[in-house]
């Protein structure tokens, strides 16, 4: 009887092993998930993802700049009228303030007062000065409403036929040599994107490799009971994707607390010579959600990759260790 038992339990066992044994699935992953290299890649991975969002907080500052430079400058045309002998130069300026403010799109014509003038020439030339002893031009400042409808060539063909000594400055070297700058800007932040990146896909791959290396047993009994090389780019990709988001939040999370706090001490230092400069350049120099929609973009990415870049690197070391 006791024979009969025992052989009835031979028989019910092994069905239950080969039920269980057909997953595939360790109970463990292979990668130990808090093992020195892993954390050490897990701070690269944050530092890469710090400067990456950095970068792209920067570049937002930047373009945001150039974008309130160029349309201001856009809407801002100025009118200079030379002195010429013989010529009544206050008539010139009063035919083209009234020639001016026929035209669709503009908004407003000043002509620039004496005291004005000498305001502007005063850090050059010093105080007390007689415009009407020095061959000054005078200005006229237009504030256009809306761009699209002024013709800005039909207004300069009026004022050359209309006006003596008058010519119109639409400020368009200046909002070329703007555009220029920005793009600059913009292709340098992706310059260095590329480099922080492949700098992470390279830490990446030396740390999938030691870990390989690491794990070099465990992959070769898994390889013994029928695991495929696909399984097992899974399961890295899995350790390594943890690894990527902690990462790249981190370096996330540091890069926005560093904008705020710049936002912060900027609001802060108004007043101050250097803030006043920095204002002037940039206007308040501060992250606005394009950037922060940018930081999560980069997390994003940073997690991706570095799974990617993990699974595409065990396969091909298995592939050449096949």
């Amino acid at each position: 009887m006791g024979s009969r038992l025992a052989s009835g339990v031979r028989r019910v066992v092994p069905k239950r092993h080969v039920a269980d044994d057909t997953k595939l699935r360790p109970s463990a992953p292979i990668v130990p998930p808090q093992s020195v290299a892993g954390r050490a890649l897990t701070l690269v991975v944050a530092i890469m993802s710090f400067l990456a969002c950095l970068t792209v907080g920067a570049v937002s500052i930047v373009w945001e700049a150039a974008d309130a430079w160029q349309n201001d400058l856009v809407r801002e045309v100025t009118i200079q009228i030379r002195p010429i002998e013989g010529v009544d130069m206050l008539k010139e300026i009063d035919k083209a303030v009234a020639l001016t403010q026929e035209f669709p799109g503009i908004g407003s014509v000043h002509a620039l007062s004496d005291d004005e003038t000498n305001a502007l020439l005063q850090p050059w030339l010093g105080e007390g000065l007689d415009l009407d002893s020095l061959p000054v031009p005078r200005l006229i400042q237009i504030q256009v409403d809306d761009p699209a409808a002024l013709d800005l060539i039909q207004l300069r063909a009026a004022l050359s036929e209309s006006v003596i000594g008058a010519s119109i400055d639409d400020h368009s070297v200046w909002t070329s040599r703007l555009s220029a700058m920005a793009g600059a800007v913009v292709l340098g932040g992706f310059g260095i994107l590329a480099l922080v990146m492949a700098s992470m896909v390279l830490s990446v791959v030396f740390a999938t490799q030691s870990a390989m290396a690491g794990n070099k047993d465990v992959i070769s009994v898994l390889h013994l009971v029928g695991a495929e090389d696909a399984f097992i780019a899974r399961e890295f990709q899995r350790h390594f994707l943890v690894l990527g988001l902690l990462g790249g939040i981190s370096g996330g999370i540091c890069a926005i607390f560093g904008f705020v706090v710049l936002d912060v001490l900027t609001r802060e230092s108004i007043g101050n010579a250097g803030s006043d400069q920095l204002s002037a350049l940039f206007g308040s120099v501060s992250v606005s959600l394009p950037g922060y929609l940018g930081v999560i973009g980069v997390v994003f990415v940073v997690a991706v990759l570095t799974a990617l870049t993990s699974g595409l690197a065990v396969r091909a070391t298995l592939a050449k260790a096949d």
